[in-house]
């Protein structure tokens, strides 16, 4: 799975939407049947998580999709997309978790634009770009249990952006689950 753009075409859907966002959403469903072609059962899953989102935010005007995104994620920390922040908190360990993600997206070439090094799409971006063992071991380690405590903090079951974290939720837990060999 690393390498083929399908954590990147996802983790665009989690940036700020600007006028380019359902030109990210028609590249993002493409690469959901590219990616998962081969695999019925994890094609259907994503699909049935993913459509929704589509359907939702497709028809969205951009200061519509914009709205939803600020009320969504910036407005609720329950709902941030900062990784650090659900695995640690304000604790001093993610300090040193930023400085640990900065290094991260230094190494594999990934700039830092307005979010924090920890924010989920930088680091669905720099799993893409890493070897297998080490990308499994920051989808273990980190990005599965942010995203489960973001969605365990999503009181809004309506809003779209649930079913996208649960479409990446999917897909953690299956391509690193197939390469522990689980």
């Amino acid at each position: 799975m690393n390498g083929s753009g399908f954590y990147t075409s996802l983790a665009r859907l989690l940036e700020y939407p600007t006028e380019d966002f359902r030109e990210r959403l028609s590249a993002c469903v493409a690469m959901i049947d590219r990616a998962l072609g081969d695999d019925r059962a994890m094609m259907s899953d994503c699909r049935k998580s993913f459509t929704p989102f589509e359907r939702a935010v497709s028809s969205l005007s951009t200061e519509e999709a914009q709205e939803l995104y600020t009320r969504t994620f910036d407005i609720s920390p329950v709902a941030s997309l900062e990784v650090g922040w659900h695995l640690y908190g304000e604790a001093y360990e993610r300090g040193a978790f930023l400085v640990r993600m900065r290094e991260l997206l230094r190494s594999v070439g990934i700039q830092e634009a307005t979010e924090l090094p920890d924010h989920l799409s930088y680091l669905l971006c720099a799993v893409e770009r890493l070897e297998a063992e080490s990308a499994t071991r920051i989808v273990q380690t980190y990005l599965i249990p942010a995203v489960e405590k973001m969605l365990a903090g999503f009181k809004d079951e309506a809003n779209p952006y649930r079913h996208l974290l649960e479409t990446i939720e999917i897909v953690l837990h299956h391509h690193h689950a197939s390469f522990m060999g689980a």
